[in-house]
């Protein structure tokens, strides 16, 4: 009786995870404890960031929030960290949290106009090239202005929308009614091909609109969060802010969006796969039966979902509320006026943010760490204690490092706080101040995109329910970013360096 138990205690144990990557979580709980106890809390801190970022990278296993979970609750007992650092940097934070419990379901509802107006551009557009581009540059542009995350959100929704349509229609099923998209067991093998190539095709559209938001973000002092809090330590309004960085962020988007069409032209680092015929026959059919078929309900509906979408986008360009309010408005306003009213189809347009907005607690809480442990202390000391020619160069990379390891926002925070301090103390002028905001703001921004969890918006990517549809795991994250990484860091590096 006992072994039976044991047995199942440990086929419960993280599911239906290969049996090595269940005994790596336990050897990792037995680590951390000795580590900490035979070398100290900097080196046990260390090994919890390498080991959370393993949980990351490995999400196509198991979702990290479960193994994750278990790593920081280890952490708490072991008060590497403590339950109020943690409270303290989820309240810090909560306008992220905030923003995916509501936006996220927000741009669910708007599922129907996404559908109706990428198909449109999808299919419109025949040059693959062309296509990429206009999907980086309008996440730029838009992510210049909005957030990062509803952006990413709403290229999700849209690549989701593609995806089911064609997976069902390819399985026999009808494509307007719910039905399971992410097994292939039913899917005829004559389409395995086209699937294969579709997902690629999805792969790197997707990737392109992620770094898309990172191009924008940086410009300007809405673009993203650490923007705002380097802009208000600075007393820098939008326009002044958007003069400021823009030596290093207007060269870096141009390259950006060069490396982008090179990409999809040389057909490097997983890009360049064209979208099959036959799914475009598939999605071509499937919106001109749409069209036809569309009730005067469902065109109602369409103008709902439109009138709110601009009233959306009106409302985060003028931070009338906090992003997640407005989300909240958005959800309020497309169901009273489409006539959903039951509570099973609101819950259905949580079920997308809820795991991520879990696993970004934990995430704070590997942040809370790494600030009780202070972990990137030594690295700050070490660039202030530089040269000062050579500071604003080493500290865009020290940031580009950290951040593609840890949150940019806390990097941010962490390094323009001691910046601050040290140009307050009288050690440093004020044009250089202001240089070192800039290489901190861009370092934040700009080589993080080397790892899905140096930017939200790539680590919403990664944990998302596209992720596993078209194959798009941690390795080929960070496989399809090394291009744009060596672009923007490189540039950006040489602007901070030499341009300021």
């Amino acid at each position: 009786m006992s072994g039976s138990m044991t047995q199942a205690f440990a086929q419960n144990f993280l599911g239906h995870s290969p049996r090595w990557y269940k005994a790596t979580i336990v050897g990792f709980l037995i680590l951390n404890a000795v580590v900490l106890f035979s070398i100290g809390p900097v080196a046990a801190g260390w090994l919890l960031v390498i080991e959370f970022i393993f949980t990351l990278a490995m999400a196509l296993k198991c979702y990290p929030l479960m193994p994750g979970g278990l790593l920081l609750v280890e952490a708490l007992l072991l008060k590497m960290t403590t339950p109020q650092a943690l409270y303290d940097e989820l309240v810090h934070n909560f306008p992220v949290i905030l923003l995916l419990m509501f936006m996220v379901a927000g741009i669910y509802f708007m599922k129907d106009l996404l559908l109706f107006l990428f198909s449109r551009l999808l299919l419109g557009v025949r040059s693959k090239a062309v296509l990429a581009l206009m999907f980086c540059f309008l996440s730029a542009f838009l992510s210049a202005f909005l957030d990062a995350l509803t952006v990413t959100a709403v290229i999700i929704s849209a690549g989701v929308g593609f995806y089911s349509v064609y997976h069902r229609v390819a399985s026999g099923n009808d494509p307007r009614q719910d039905s399971e998209f992410a097994d292939d067991a039913n899917l005829p093998k004559l389409h395995h091909d086209d699937l294969e190539q579709f997902r690629a095709f999805l792969r790197s559209l997707l990737m392109h609109g992620a770094v898309g938001t990172a191009l924008g973000g940086v410009c300007t002092l809405v673009g993203e969060p650490q923007n705002l809090l380097i802009g208000h330590e600075m007393g820098w309004h939008f326009g002044e802010f958007f003069t400021k960085v823009a030596p290093v962020s207007l060269p870096v988007l141009a390259a950006g969006l060069v490396t982008c069409v090179l990409l999809e032209k040389l057909r490097w680092f997983g890009y360049g796969t064209l979208l099959p015929d036959n799914v475009r026959g598939v999605l071509a059919n499937y919106a001109a039966e749409d069209n036809a078929e569309r009730t005067s309900r469902q065109r109602a509906a369409l103008l709902v979902q439109g009138a709110a979408a601009l009233i959306l986008i009106a409302c985060l360009a003028m931070h009338v509320a906090e992003v997640g309010l407005i989300g909240l408005m958005v959800i309020v306003l497309i169901t009273a006026f489409t006539g959903i009213t039951d509570e099973h189809r609101l819950g259905s347009a949580f079920k997308e943010a809820m795991p991520f907005t879990a696993l970004l607690v934990v995430f704070f809480a590997v942040v809370a760490v790494i600030h009780d442990q202070q972990l990137f202390a030594p690295l700050i000391q070490w660039v202030l204690a530089l040269p000062v020619e050579q500071q604003p160069g080493m500290l865009f990379i020290a940031n580009g490092l950290l951040s593609a390891i840890s949150d940019n926002v806390f990097v941010a925070t962490i390094y323009i706080t001691e910046v601050k301090q040290a140009f307050l103390a009288g050690h440093m002028s004020r044009e250089h101040f202001e240089t070192l905001a800039i290489a901190i703001n861009t370092g934040t921004n700009l080589p993080s995109v080397a790892t899905p969890n140096g930017q939200a918006a790539f680590l919403f990517l990664l944990t998302s329910a596209i992720a596993p549809l078209v194959r798009l795991s941690y390795g080929k994250m960070v496989w399809m970013a090394v291009p744009y990484t060596v672009v923007m860091g490189g540039l950006g590096w040489y602007a901070v360096s030499y341009w300021l």
